[in-house]
């Protein structure tokens, strides 16, 4: 498996851009940090999972939830980080697992990265369709598909993936900050005022039996869906300015603004309503099937009606961020293959901007084999496309965290490369627990997080087991194995 260990190295020529590293020094930390945020898309996570996640699952304790899953994901990225020391390679937690567990391991792992990480951008069309549609008919009176609107979003995110990360990140960067700081204004005001009817309530919200009260095991499930992309941060390694240092700072400052954001905006919601009216806001909003409600109405009591007409607008922009961020990361994994010889080689071309062009190109043709089955058969993007692949990318990537934890305590017995016990032992140990718990919870409330049916919960459950073992199967193939070798 050719993953690098050290830096990438410089490029001249068309030769050396055909199957060469990716840009070097294009992204310090804050521009690794805002591809993670995008990823996380701060307003779909909010308008979207915390209505369902305070509804169904912990009431007024949901901002705990929060917190236990930025515990669980800056407890993984104690090890993720310490090897990210070492190992630099676009195919982040594929490479981090075939490191230590091996190339079979590693090939299953980089095809579970794949599939999750399509899925969930597939998830983020279906919201993202639906939700552009229904702007051009409220603001201009038109009637168009939501299939329409995505395949043209299609083509736009490829023209900014090809485009290179500086562009993306700048892209990205406007959306965030949009989207954050109106979520930010609202809670900062909220907070200064006191909190809501009840006041703000953090013993209501933070003491041990509410954040264990309810359903516990669906709020976390949401808050860990809303947390998805965290790998970002390896995935740019060979993109970024001295990666064996702004890797692990961006991964670290992005953990910790990720669940301080998410807990202390939850938490603004709960005592805007009041910890003994949020469960009933949450669940009246969605059986008026439009959750989002629940988020914006408390704003545009506070900020003002404008924010009505806005806020629809910043849910957009946040989708197509994330769906921006997902196809960045998924065409390095398509990248980091073909450079091994795993998939065709031609998916390690570059640009003349040192973009994996050929790969996204294959990404966005991936997206489309996925939205348009549901576009075809005429299903609800929301109720289907969304939810399922939602669950199934939540699964899947925390069987990612699994193997990865367990990777980096192989990886460091065997090199000795770092005898810090803590962090190459006892963490990614912790962390493994830990994930293996949450995976246990999302597999209980799997057919409740893809909308009560069983039979696809069941269906798409059993599709990541499956698509590592026929991806590490693939693996052995002789053919396979003797590319990978060349």
């Amino acid at each position: 498996m050719d993953t690098r260990t050290t830096g990438p190295e410089g490029a001249a020529g068309e030769a050396r851009r055909s199957s060469g590293t990716l840009k070097p020094d294009a992204l310090g930390v804050l521009g690794i940090v805002f591809f993670v945020l995008s990823a996380q898309a701060p307003l779909t996570g909010i308008a979207g999972a915390v209505p369902i996640a305070i509804a169904l699952g912990s009431g007024p304790g949901t901002p705990a939830a929060y917190l236990a899953a930025g515990a669980l994901v800056l407890l993984f990225s104690v090890g993720y980080v310490a090897m990210s020391r070492h190992v630099v390679d676009a195919g982040a937690f594929a490479g981090y697992i075939g490191r230590g567990l091996g190339d079979t391991a590693g090939t299953g792992g980089a095809g579970v990265a794949l599939f999750a990480y399509n899925a969930v951008q597939a998830a983020m069309y279906g919201l993202y369709g639906s939700m552009v549609s229904g702007l051009f008919a409220r603001h201009l009176g038109w009637d168009v598909p939501w299939w329409a609107c995505v395949l043209v979003t299609m083509a736009v995110v490829q023209l900014l993936g090809a485009a290179g990360v500086e562009m993306g990140a700048k892209v990205l960067a406007v959306f965030v900050l949009a989207e954050v700081g109106i979520l930010l204004a609202f809670g900062v005001l909220v907070l200064l005022r006191g909190g809501g009817p009840e006041g703000l309530a953090a013993t209501r919200t933070f003491a041990p039996s509410a954040a264990l009260g309810g359903a516990p095991g669906v709020a976390l499930m949401f808050a860990l869906a809303s947390m998805l992309g965290f790998e970002a941060t390896a995935i740019y390694g060979e993109e970024a300015r001295e990666p064996h240092k702004t890797v692990p700072r961006a991964t670290y400052l992005a953990g910790g603004v990720i669940t301080l954001f998410f807990a202390f905006t939850t938490w603004m919601l709960v005592s805007a309503y009041g910890p003994s009216k949020a469960v009933a806001a949450a669940g009246a909003a969605l059986a008026g099937g439009d959750a989002a409600v629940f988020v914006f109405t408390p704003i545009a009591e506070r900020l003002g009606g404008w924010t009505g007409d806005v806020l629809p607008f910043l849910l957009a922009t946040s989708l197509f961020a994330g769906i921006l961020a997902f196809h960045n990361s998924a065409n390095r994994y398509l990248f980091s293959l073909g450079r091994r010889r795993l998939l065709p080689g031609r998916l390690s071309r570059l640009n003349r901007r040192r973009s994996p062009a050929v790969a996204g190109a294959v990404q966005t043709a991936v997206a489309a084999v996925f939205v348009l089955p549901f576009a075809l058969t005429g299903k609800d993007p929301v109720l289907t496309l969304f939810s399922w692949g939602s669950g199934v990318a939540v699964l899947a990537i925390m069987l990612m965290y699994f193997l990865t934890s367990v990777s980096v305590i192989v990886f460091f017995r065997r090199e000795r490369l770092d005898d810090r016990l803590w962090h190459t032992v006892v963490a990614p140990g912790l962390g493994a627990l830990g994930v293996t718990a949450a995976i246990w919870l999302i597999v209980s409330n799997f057919t409740t997080l893809i909308g009560g049916d069983t039979a696809a919960a069941t269906v798409l459950a059993a599709s990541v087991p499956v698509v590592f073992l026929v991806c590490a199967g693939l693996s052995r193939l002789p053919t396979v194995r003797a590319a990978a070798d060349d």
